[in-house]
């Protein structure tokens, strides 16, 4: 190699490398540098690093086409969009909650209030104007439904009448749950408290949750239990799974393990009861040898 050559070399060695930055949890990737001074950086993407990072704003009319869409893949009622647009509850009281968000955040508290008000009077659905919303939420039935100013909501999450999510302090901040993407809560169901649900998860009817569900689990009962389920949550062709009636039982699995047990006590039980009569009746030989 020439002089000149190494001495090439030595300026590109003492130049600056780039370096790749990872962002922490939360926070933004930062933007690349250019490879050459002067020259601007090429745009970057913008991605979700966590599901609970502030998600990039769409416009209202897409996320509305996609909450009227989503019904008829998880109502087999619902036929045609007029009739999903005009009589579905659950629609018109996402719809309020989209137009009370966008005012909320924007500082407009009062209207925002007053159109959510509004929106609970003519539905019987009461979301807080604070609630974060995700993409895909449908609300079947729309009937005494409750969310909570500081619940969080995923995407494809599904809840059905008579569901709360409730807080559980008096205190300002985060104390309402967190529903991560696609789970799915049943009829008459309470989630309590500033809890996270995990991924894919199933809320059993009527259970009352006020602990942490770890992703793809089922919760049943009061309070809730964790339990796992054995069938595929989701079906094969990507459609969520709306047979949340079949889920565990554990109460009824432990009632029959006990119902068992006693069964078998009580037949032990008799069994020694019929031998201790039977040595009663019988006299043993050496009482015999006595007697004589």
């Amino acid at each position: 190699m020439s002089l000149q050559g190494l001495e090439d070399l030595e300026r590109r060695l003492a130049e600056p490398v780039d370096r790749i930055a990872i962002a922490s949890p939360g926070q933004r990737s930062p933007k690349p540098r250019s490879a050459h001074a002067g020259s601007p950086a090429e745009p970057v993407a913008k991605t979700r690093l966590k599901w609970t990072d502030p998600p990039t704003r769409r416009t209202l009319w897409s996320q509305l086409g996609e909450d009227i869409g989503c019904v008829k893949a998880r109502d087999p009622a619902a036929r045609h969009t007029y009739e999903i647009v005009l009589t579905y509850p659950g629609v018109h009281a996402v719809i309020a909650h989209r137009l009370a968000n966008r005012l909320w955040t924007k500082g407009l508290r009062f209207p925002a209030r007053f159109l959510s008000w509004f929106g609970r009077v003519l539905t019987n659905v009461d979301i807080h104007p604070g609630a974060t919303i995700g993409r895909r939420f449908f609300i079947d039935h729309g009937a005494c439904v409750v969310i909570g100013e500081t619940a969080e909501v995923g995407d494809d999450v599904t809840l059905y009448h008579g569901v709360t999510l409730g807080g559980t302090s008096w205190s300002a901040g985060k104390r309402h749950p967190t529903l991560e993407d696609g789970v799915l809560v049943g009829a008459g169901a309470k989630i309590l408290g500033p809890i996270r649900v995990g991924a894919g998860c199933r809320i059993g009817a009527n259970s009352v949750v006020v602990e942490d569900v770890p992703p793809g689990m089922t919760v049943v009962g009061i309070p809730g239990k964790v339990v796992r389920d054995r069938r595929e949550h989701r079906r094969q062709d990507g459609r969520i799974d709306l047979d949340h009636h079949l889920i565990p039982d554990p109460v009824g699995d432990v009632l029959t393990v006990l119902i068992d047990r006693v069964e078998f006590l009580e037949t032990r039980v008799n069994h020694l009861q019929s031998r201790l009569r039977a040595r009663a009746v019988s006299p043993s030989p050496e009482e015999g040898e006595t007697e004589n």
